[in-house]
């Protein structure tokens, strides 16, 4: 009976003791990575403004552009504000002429200017690109493991391929659309810089190649279409 007394004393007042005389356990607090990457999704805005355009052909209203995408950020040094970025991503852009394009019987695209040579009016008259994009860019930034905010200077190369050209035109003698027109180059590529403050940054594009084959020429003019494209703009990163 004494053995049970002993044993009942311990579990009414042992137990509790040894439980509540714990020393309280804080919060742990927020472990900063050492290591941090600054993988980042973007999403640009652009004016394009085609260049190196043949006698006679102008741009006749805004070019837009947009591009979107995700870029896996690589640091090369121990403080990690110097890194090399790779990315996938899509663009849509549209050009605003006045170079006319129509589809003769054998399917094969014409080229020629829209300009006083054609006796009638027109509201419309563009085309426009849809492309998947490859940046790679070399990334200098003053950010920290502990700062969402920082300056940042990324400059680099972009390679895109356009899997859709679709050609708009609206005028007096009617409506025409073409998709998938010969002629353009479907590899597009040329060199990237945007530089700025936390999620604003300005961005400019400059291609290296043109829109058009070398064979692809205006009708009227008999010279090749040699235009490209520099676009101007912002970019917005967002971890």
């Amino acid at each position: 009976m004494k053995k049970y007394c002993i044993l009942l004393f311990i579990l009414s007042f042992g137990i509790p003791e040894a439980c509540f005389s714990q020393e309280d356990i804080s919060i742990p607090t927020t472990v900063i990575d050492s290591l941090y990457k600054e993988d980042q999704f973007y999403f640009g805005l652009t004016y394009n403004i085609l260049v190196k355009l043949p006698s006679g052909v102008q741009q006749t209203g805004f070019s837009l552009g947009l591009q979107g995408g995700f870029i896996k950020d690589m640091p090369l040094n121990k403080r990690r504000n110097i890194a090399i970025g790779i990315g996938l991503g899509y663009s849509y852009n549209s050009y605003n002429q006045n170079i006319g394009i129509i589809k003769d019987s054998n399917n094969e695209a014409n080229y020629f200017v829209l300009d006083d040579t054609y006796e009638f009016d027109y509201s419309r008259n563009n085309f426009y690109q849809h492309a998947i994009e490859l940046p790679i860019e070399f990334r200098w930034r003053t950010s920290t493991a502990s700062s969402y905010r920082f300056w940042r200077v990324y400059t680099g190369f972009k390679v895109g391929y356009v899997f859709s050209h679709i050609s708009n035109f609206k005028g007096e003698v009617g409506s025409l659309r073409y998709n998938d027109i010969e002629g353009f180059n479907d590899l597009q590529y040329g060199l990237t810089l945007s530089a700025g403050y936390n999620t604003w940054n300005f961005y400019v594009y400059y291609a290296l190649n043109p829109m058009f084959n070398d064979d692809v020429k205006t009708a009227l003019k008999g010279e090749s279409i040699d235009m490209s494209a520099i676009k101007l703009g912002l970019i917005f990163y967002i971890l």
